[in-house]
């Protein structure tokens, strides 16, 4: 949330009292952001949502977060604020990209079906779902294959189980989401 103690706005607002330079992971990084009271307004209408429709208990809710912003525009537009010129009064450095950090936030998985409901800034998603048989049988052959190490099973298994999985991190999926 903007503002918010794990938003970026209070990050750049030090590094400004600091004189900078203003820390970005990456050029080209996105994030979505809302104000606090745009959030706990979507959230209770999603929960008034879902009192009234209990048939759609189980989906997900996905809240219209508007348009991703890139973080670099951000902070060049905090920097101005503060009336100063970018690169030349304070610095943007780009830091790289945290173990496991996207460059894109996504809202929901690509293979969930999402449809609209009765609120236009809510839209509900639908989890993949699976035969619990199969994901019983598949916990247990991974546990096998686990515990007595063979590592090239668990990691297959691993994969039929989770398609997303690669054993030396998760696959790139689109960005953005919608």
């Amino acid at each position: 949330m903007l503002g918010s103690t794990g938003s970026v706005v209070p990050l750049f607002r030090r590094q400004l009292e600091r004189g900078g330079p203003l820390t970005v992971t990456h050029p080209d990084i996105t994030r979505y952001f809302m104000t606090v009271r745009e959030a706990v307004e979507l959230v209770l209408q999603a929960a008034a949502l879902e009192s009234v429709s209990p048939r759609e208990r189980g989906g997900i809710t996905v809240l219209d977060m508007g348009e991703p912003v890139k973080i670099v525009d951000l902070a060049d537009r905090m920097i101005r604020l503060a009336g100063l010129e970018p690169g030349k009064d304070i610095e943007i450095i780009f830091t790289g990209l945290r173990p496991g950090e996207k460059l894109h936030e996504e809202l929901f998985h690509g293979a969930e079906t999402l449809e609209d409901t009765e609120i236009p800034a809510i839209r509900r998603a639908h989890p993949r779902t699976a035969d619990p048989a199969l994901i019983v049988r598949g916990l247990d052959e991974l546990e096998a294959a686990a515990r007595s190490r063979q590592t090239a099973a668990t990691v297959e298994i691993l994969g039929r189980m989770v398609p997303e999985y690669e054993g030396d991190g998760p696959k790139p999926t689109a960005a953005g989401g919608s």
